[in-house]
């Protein structure tokens, strides 16, 4: 779906965005993988045939634009834009809150909405150089319904949820799509090691815990990262060519909208 496309993905760390680097290779792009961590996005590259690898805090307007440069230098354009970076939430009520969790509340909120208007600023003008492209947030369901705790993961992708209608009304005369993927749980051991911190604080079995959590899903299964990345493809590739505006639920039926 994505032959002969260039394809950027920001914040591309062990997880997802291994996986859907992997995926849009496969699908025929030339991928490109930047996040903070150096050694972290040249492991992905190194595992996908043909990307790139560049470090890049999404949150500093000089990476991003050096970002943009690289693209530029080595490919010439770029079709397709994700913005995959998931802050940390780290699960305080705001009551609660220290001045060092304050500053991790504010760090968190520019890492999910600032970092993703500076990689659309930067790199957005090579698809409208263009007349086409395709612009893809990675949101949540968190976005849309907030749980105690983690109003900094939510306040982020909150902000770049909204963000991504107000760009897909200006980027739109000039053929540039705006989409937003919203996974709820994705399978993994992070989830899994959640589930397990939650059991053992209610003093019941892991087991437990995961029959309860899959029962809240229409679906009785957990989302997993292929699942994720398949739609984030679908609204990349020019089979979604119609679409812009829009939220893609990837949740298993956790939350309907």
């Amino acid at each position: 779906m994505l032959h002969g496309k260039v394809a950027v993905i920001t914040g591309a760390g062990p997880g997802l965005g291994r996986t859907l680097a992997r995926l849009m290779a496969a699908e025929g792009a030339s991928v490109v993988v930047a996040a903070r961590t150096a050694a972290t996005v040249e492991k992905i590259a190194a595992e996908v045939p043909g990307a790139m690898a560049v470090p890049a805090d999404v949150t500093s307007p000089a990476d991003v634009e050096a970002l943009a440069a690289a693209v530029t230098g080595r490919f010439g354009r770029l079709d397709v834009l994700v913005n995959a970076a998931f802050p940390g939430t780290h699960r305080k009520n705001v009551l609660e809150m220290s001045p060092a969790d304050l500053a991790s509340w504010r760090a968190a909120v520019d890492i999910g909405a600032y970092g993703t208007l500076l990689a659309c600023r930067f790199l957005a003008p090579l698809m409208v150089e263009r007349g086409e492209g395709a612009i893809v947030n990675v949101t949540s369901m968190s976005s849309r319904k907030g749980y105690a705790g983690r109003s900094d993961f939510a306040a982020g992708k909150a902000a770049a949820h909204l963000l991504s209608h107000c760009l897909a009304d200006e980027l739109g005369p000039y053929g540039v799509r705006v989409n937003c993927v919203a996974p709820g749980w994705i399978a993994s051991e992070v989830l899994d090691d959640w589930m397990r911190v939650r059991a053992a604080a209610e003093g019941v079995g892991y087991q437990d815990v995961l029959a309860r959590d899959l029962s809240a899903t229409a679906l009785r299964r957990i989302a997993t990262e292929e699942d994720v990345a398949r739609a984030i493809v679908f609204l990349a590739s020019d089979r979604a060519r119609s679409i812009t505006g829009a939220t893609l639920d990837v949740n298993a039926g956790q939350l309907f909208t």
